[in-house]
């Protein structure tokens, strides 16, 4: 996810809604760690921002994917697709505080702005499924293309957009209505999806164009598609699909899935500046507040790169379970 939104807070003994904190800037000081999920054993690898030294090794539920900071950074979630819990952990402490139970196949996440409701795509059900986070119930299910993945809710709380990989297309959904109002057709199974920080962009990563659609929000259509290449890879390998923006917004950090890359992107031009070779089948990623330092979790060599912005090169390779997800920093 590309803009910060409120986030939600939950604690063992309080009601999770009651527990926001909504002042700005965040309440908690961060620690620089950075958490990698590990789909295949089903941890959360926790390492120091400077030395990238393991610190915590969080026991989690079943396949956790996704992970998302609280607003305050006070909380870490994560969703788990062969259990169909999410996992509340407090980033101090490092423990599971909480458990919510969601569906079998959640995907990818997104909270309301005011941190009382949690949406999710639903690969098995082809559905965007909204549960209130006060009582852990589910209180909408609205149904979409097959396969839906990317998950991103506005800033003002009003639009949800949704990827369906099997129809290539990107929902408009009103969530007032709960109704689709709009659909975008773009490249070949979208995946992620990031809103740059004006808002006035939607980036779409699109896993088998080897390309990334890029929508304007006011009209929703499609400004431009920005095609990658790399040598020495055919096209089909080029497939991306984690995707990120430095803080500034004038930077996108785009995995390349199987061509073992990650794609430099100038925001403005929409020019590729350059290609960082990281580890097998780049996916999901994450640079630091101040731009230095990329993490990317490679999922077929069961590590993460760490990459020096500034000179575009990995410096190391962390191993962070089998099949690394995705990749948080707590700056």
């Amino acid at each position: 996810m590309i803009i910060v939104h409120p986030r939600l807070l939950s604690a063992c003994a309080i009601s999770i809604a009651a527990s926001l904190c909504l002042t700005t800037p965040a309440c908690a000081k961060q620690t620089g760690e950075v958490f990698i999920s590990s789909e295949k054993d089903h941890v959360i690898t926790v390492l120091n921002g400077k030395t990238q030294q393991q610190v915590a090794l969080i026991k989690s539920c079943k396949r956790p994917r996704h992970l998302q900071l609280t607003q305050d950074r006070l909380r870490l979630i994560a969703v788990c697709g062969d259990d169909g819990n999410a996992i509340v952990i407090d980033v101090a402490s490092k423990k599971v505080v909480d458990r919510i139970k969601l569906q079998e196949g959640v995907e990818i996440f997104d909270l309301s702005p005011d941190g009382k409701k949690l949406y999710f795509s639903n690969e098995d059900s082809a559905s965007i499924v909204a549960v209130d986070l006060v009582s852990k119930k589910v209180i909408s299910q609205i149904k979409v293309g097959e396969e839906p993945e990317g998950v991103l809710v506005t800033p003002d709380g009003k639009t949800l957009y949704a990827t369906s990989e099997v129809a290539s297309l990107v929902h408009v959904i009103d969530l007032a209505s709960g109704k689709i109002v709009r659909n975008i057709e773009v490249g070949k199974r979208p995946r992620r999806l990031a809103l740059t920080p004006d808002g006035k962009e939607l980036w779409v990563t699109n896993e088998m164009s080897a390309s990334v659609s890029i929508l304007r929000t006011a009209d929703h259509t499609v400004a431009e598609t920005l095609k990658f290449e790399a040598k020495g890879f055919r096209p089909d390998d080029i497939t991306p699909v984690g995707m990120t923006l430095s803080a500034n917004g004038k930077t996108a950090f785009i995995a390349l899935g199987r061509a073992n890359h990650v794609a430099v992107v100038d925001v403005a031009s929409r020019k590729v500046r350059s290609l960082i070779l990281v580890g097998k089948r780049a996916w999901g990623l994450a640079v630091s507040r101040d731009n230095a330092t990329l993490y990317v979790a490679n999922g077929m060599s069961d590590d993460v790169s760490v990459v020096d912005v500034a000179t575009g090169r990995a410096l190391k390779t962390v191993k962070a379970g089998r099949v690394p997800h995705s990749v948080v920093i707590d700056d």
